[in-house]
């Protein structure tokens, strides 16, 4: 929504600029203002926000279960942990993990279950689409799923 007023304003101000020389032609106008909107790093921080719907099914907590929506940068939306789970992002964002890559299939895993646990995460965190989905269904899915607590919930 944002990205779509922003544009909005910068074609607006192209249409103004394009109609600015045959109006001046007749009265003499001054310049417009930069928009403050439009300057610094405002821009740049709206492609890094992080904006997540969590999915979750059978964690073994029945508050847990359900759909919750995660919004980093100020932390808020209705997860239930929203601001350790907007931290545990920023950190793997500064270390440079993706937190939501797939495992590898050619992965070595303990065949251990971990529960009928699922979740889906959707949407963008740092500026990029995610779309990744865990279970609890082998040792490198338990360890890929723990590494996310608090974003996705601790299963019993």
């Amino acid at each position: 929504m944002l990205r779509r007023l922003t544009l909005t304003a910068v074609a607006s101000l192209a249409a103004l600029a394009a109609a600015a020389p045959v109006a001046t032609a007749t009265s003499p106008l001054l310049p417009l203002p930069p928009l403050p909107v439009l300057q610094g790093d405002w821009l740049a921080q709206q492609d890094t926000q992080t904006r997540l719907t969590v999915t979750v099914s059978e964690s073994g907590n029945p508050a847990a279960n359900g759909t919750f929506e995660l919004e980093c940068g100020p932390a808020g939306g209705s997860h239930l942990a929203a601001q350790r789970a907007c931290d545990l992002l920023d950190e793997a964002a500064k270390s440079g993990e993706n937190p939501f890559v797939p495992t590898d299939r050619n992965a070595m895993c303990t065949m251990q279950a971990g529960g009928p646990a699922a979740a889906r995460v959707s949407g963008t965190w740092q500026g990029e689409n995610v779309d990744a989905r865990f279970s609890r269904s082998n040792g490198c899915e338990i360890s890929r799923w723990n590494n996310l607590v608090p974003v996705l919930p601790s299963a019993r």
